[in-house]
């Protein structure tokens, strides 16, 4: 089942999409938001089910799904939390500055809570005030859950997961070195994130879905050129039930937190890479010096996923840089 939110307000209006995002149909007598069909999915779940099914079998009046009339599936959430799962990403961007990681990287998940109260449309401009901030992107995967108990095991985690969508977490590089010096995290440097068209529960993922992890590469392009396809079930060192269990250690997370997986990232690095501080490593530890610059306005990022057909799972997110105007 794919879900998305047709901008309307400030939390959108939900409609169930077809496998092939070309229809959808409005769904407001089940829940008029996301955020409300996962604050009583036992209910509503089974309901937006039915209506998937007839709208796949084309026994039910519908109207042509335009991704640009989209906001993020979660347009705000109460919580959006972003990890580092894939630890070699880790460790190259502390080997291009001669850093080692700690051992305990590779054992206890890395995380961040991050601003979750105006996220950006899947085709909205990502409006900057400087070039000189060092605007990146970094494509991801993320999952949606219902409510989760504190304290909740790795074995039980994975039935909270009811959807998952890619994300681009907007970074600002240059702003990120002052802020961890200070010891206590990103702020500044993590302006509004974006996330994909639609979100897609975990059965209709079929066999690409296994043990908490997909495994489909993840595109990215720049400027229509292509940086990287890595495959986001390689190489992920804490799959999302970690995550969760993780996050949940000492606190219970209310339905519809976000949880991502941090930028994905290959050891094979012929796939390429998910964000240009990546790239620039990599120059760095060949060349001794990067060589691609940051995002300039006018840039224009896309990050999409498709399916072993070569259809796309989750819709498109691109954006292009702007410069931000009072």
């Amino acid at each position: 089942m794919k879900l998305a939110s047709l901008k309307s307000g400030r939390d959108g209006r939900l409609v169930v999409v077809n496998k092939t995002m070309n229809r959808y149909v409005s769904v407001t007598e089940i829940a008029p938001t996301l955020q409300n069909a996962l604050d009583n999915w036992s209910t509503c779940g089974p309901s937006l089910r039915k209506i998937s099914q007839a709208l796949e079998e084309n026994q039910i009046e519908s109207e042509t799904f335009d991704p640009s009339f989209c906001a993020s599936p979660l347009p705000r959430a109460f919580h959006w939390v972003d990890g580092s799962a894939y630890v070699n990403h880790v460790e190259l961007v502390r080997k291009a500055r001669n850093a080692e990681i700690p051992d305990s990287f590779w054992s206890d998940p890395l995380v961040y809570q991050g601003g979750s109260d105006t996220f950006l449309a899947p085709q909205e401009d990502i409006k900057i005030t400087d070039e000189a901030w060092g605007i990146d992107f970094e494509a991801e995967v993320a999952v949606i859950v219902d409510d989760v108990p504190m304290g909740v095991s790795e074995e039980d985690a994975a039935q909270h997961i009811q959807l998952l969508m890619l994300v681009n977490d907007v970074s600002l590089r240059n702003l990120i070195p002052g802020e961890l010096s200070k010891s206590f995290g990103f702020y500044q440097s993590k302006p509004s994130s974006s996330f994909s068209p639609v979100a897609v529960t975990p059965d209709d993922l079929g066999e690409a879905w296994s043990d908490g992890k997909l495994h489909l590469p993840l595109r990215v392009t720049l400027n229509e050129e292509l940086i990287g396809e890595p495959n986001a079930g390689i190489d992920m060192t804490f799959n999302f039930p970690r995550l969760i269990a993780h996050v949940a250690k000492s606190r219970a997370l209310c339905s519809g937190t976000i949880i991502g997986s941090g930028t994905v990232s290959n050891v094979d690095r012929s796939s390429g890479s998910c964000c240009l501080a990546e790239v620039r490593m990599l120059e760095i530890i060949a060349d001794g010096k990067p060589k691609t610059e940051f995002m300039k306005y006018g840039d224009c990022v896309s990050i999409e996923m498709l399916d072993s057909k070569g259809q796309s799972v989750f819709g498109e997110i691109k954006q292009q840089v702007q410069p931000y105007r009072n």
